[in-house]
């Protein structure tokens, strides 16, 4: 028993290092460092470009590294899933790589779960870095930092943010076999869902569906109410899968929190006033409830789509 799962340990760490050393030569893991060091770098010296252009000088932010959602927002996570997975499958079927890499003592599953790896330590090593440098110029920036031990958490939300883009790209690059489509099929997914499900989900009241679909989900109101004006107060707490750091960092330090949905109306009354925009409560739901469903929703997405990718590539015919 042991000298097999030896020799499986052996393939699959082959297979990583292959997929690894591939990043490196095409300088996909280089291109994701400088392009997330440049994104961190911006969100440190947006409060002094700000401060530039008003005069207003840059005040202490004490959380502004637990707040940073390691500095990126829901569409780069996608980016760097399309980065990091578009060529992960297709390009090998593209090259004719694959007729040469399965002829190898080695199982389809082996290689897809050690692509898979591989490209979990690529975002992971990126992520580290983003959140290193993230916390050491949230210091020199903006002074002093609180909860810096719920650091991790922000981490572990961007991986899980990733990972589903990553499903879905890996599905598009095993179905298709090709790297363009691999790309393509999944930014429609992400307009579709992220903008216009946004919009017509607000405005016609249904944003509980972007709840269960990947990216910023629906959107609401916590530790607040509604103002004279009737417009919503307290934080702002998004349900999606793209906030699951920020919302478990939330939730550890604010476990009561209820957030509560509305619904915009256009061109309602104020009592005594003018006619203009204004929100009425649909519900509440408590965070915890939140946190688990996004959760939930992130690894249903993942699960699935990584089976469909591994049961189409084992089933993928190779023309040599």
């Amino acid at each position: 028993m042991s000298v097999s799962h030896t020799s499986w340990t052996a393939k699959f760490l082959a297979v990583v290092r292959y997929e690894i050393l591939w990043n490196i030569r095409k300088k996909k893991f280089l291109g994701m460092l400088v392009v997330a060091f440049a994104l961190a770098t911006l969100s440190l010296a947006l409060g002094h470009i700000v401060s530039a252009l008003t005069g207003e000088p840059v005040e202490p932010d004490p959380n502004f590294v637990i707040n940073s959602n390691v500095g990126l927002g829901g569409f780069v996570f996608f980016l760097f899933a399309i980065v990091t997975a578009m060529n992960t499958i297709s390009a090998e079927f593209e090259s004719g790589t694959i007729v040469p890499l399965l002829a190898k003592p080695v199982s389809r599953t082996t290689v897809f779960l050690g692509k898979l790896f591989a490209a979990f330590l690529t975002l992971l090593a990126t992520y580290c870095f983003l959140m290193i440098y993230l916390t050491v110029g949230g210091f020199v920036v903006y002074g002093s930092q609180n909860n810096l031990h719920l650091v991790p958490l922000s981490l572990l939300g961007a991986l899980f943010s990733t990972l589903i883009w990553i499903a879905i790209v890996l599905f598009f690059g095993a179905f298709f076999k090709n790297s363009l489509i691999a790309a393509l099929g999944p930014f429609g997914i992400w307009l579709g869902t992220n903008i216009i499900g946004s919009i017509l989900s607000v405005v016609a009241g249904q944003g509980w569906i972007l709840t269960y679909i990947p990216g910023t989900g629906n959107s609401g109101f916590a530790d607040g109410g509604l103002s004279p004006q009737f417009v919503p107060t307290g934080t702002s707490v998004s349900t999606g899968t793209d906030s699951i750091g920020p919302n478990l960092i939330n939730y550890i330090l604010h476990p009561s929190w209820d957030v509560t949905f509305y619904k915009i109306n256009m061109g309602g009354f104020i009592p005594g006033g003018s006619r203009q925009i204004t929100w009425t409560p649909l519900y509440s739901e408590p965070f915890s409830t939140i946190i688990l469903t996004s959760i939930g929703v992130a690894l249903v997405y993942f699960i699935v789509f990584v089976v469909a990718s591994w049961y189409l590539f084992r089933r993928a015919q190779i023309a040599e």
